[in-house]
């Protein structure tokens, strides 16, 4: 019987070792350079950028309700307050494409097995206002009569993502020229990028308003009228917003490392 060769099994073995050493070393060694703590003949700079920029977009939600015996009559209902409030944002010199209008959705309530006593008939309208002098008045004419209830007001960006690259701009130009103050005092100069690494940070001065943080109603004269439901109440008109709330500002950070020539 022919006993193996001794050396050719030292052999398998080492390799095998190796080929294990290096499924264990690749990942690790991906992992340790996925942010260089080190290069070679380079200057790693860290800055701030920010860029500020009033708000040019404001949302109003409103939420539609009717509640009524006859269903197809809280359908009716809900539809024609849906109908008056586009018809308001319209005259208010909204386009369609700044009106959305939610689904309708149903709720029947009954006691025990019985048939449905009442239905609720429930919708949202969201409106993208630009021009901030018109918000009082859409405001107003969309609660009178009770035709659906205010929800929220929120100022924002129309465009986010251009005031994020503005502030990354900012934030790469303050890095540039604290690479050449840097390099400047031994009379070097920074050259190509060898490597970034970019953070941009959340956009601040977004405001939100509900019902509650506009104010409480103004109540006129006595004038008294009935919304969906029946109920008669006093018609009342909304405190305006602020029209410019206050300046949204989007801050970024980079790490970069500069060829030093």
């Amino acid at each position: 019987m022919k006993r193996p060769d001794s050396s050719r099994s030292v052999l398998c073995f080492t390799v095998l070792c190796a080929a294990f050493l290096c499924a264990i070393a690749l990942p690790a060694f991906a992992q340790q350079n996925e942010q260089p703590k080190f290069i070679a003949d380079a200057l790693v700079v860290q800055a701030n950028g920010s860029y500020e920029a009033q708000p040019d977009l404001a949302t109003l939600t409103f939420d539609i309700s009717s509640q009524e015996k006859d269903l197809t009559q809280a359908y009716a209902k809900a539809t024609q307050s849906m109908q008056q409030i586009v018809a308001v944002a319209e005259k208010n010199g909204l386009t369609k494409e700044e009106i959305s209008t939610g689904v309708l959705t149903l709720t029947p309530y009954a006691e025990g097995n019985k048939k449905p006593k009442t239905y609720l008939v429930q919708g949202e309208i969201v409106l993208k206002v630009h021009d901030f002098r018109t918000i009082g008045t859409i405001l107003n004419d969309s609660v009178e009569n009770g035709l659906a209830n205010f929800r929220s007001l929120t100022y924002s960006l129309e465009n986010p993502e251009d005031a994020k690259s503005r502030a990354v701009a900012d934030a790469m130009h303050n890095a540039v020229e604290r690479a050449k103050a840097a390099l400047a005092q031994n009379g070097q100069k920074a050259g190509a990028i060898r490597y970034a690494n970019l953070d941009i940070g959340q956009i601040m001065g977004i405001v939100q308003y509900n019902a509650a943080q506009l104010g409480s109603f103004n109540e006129t004269d006595g004038v008294v009228s009935s919304d969906n439901a029946g109920v008669a109440r006093p018609r009342v008109t909304y405190v305006p917003p602020p029209v410019q709330p206050g300046k949204i500002t989007v801050s970024a950070t980079v790490q970069c490392a500069f060829q030093i020539l």
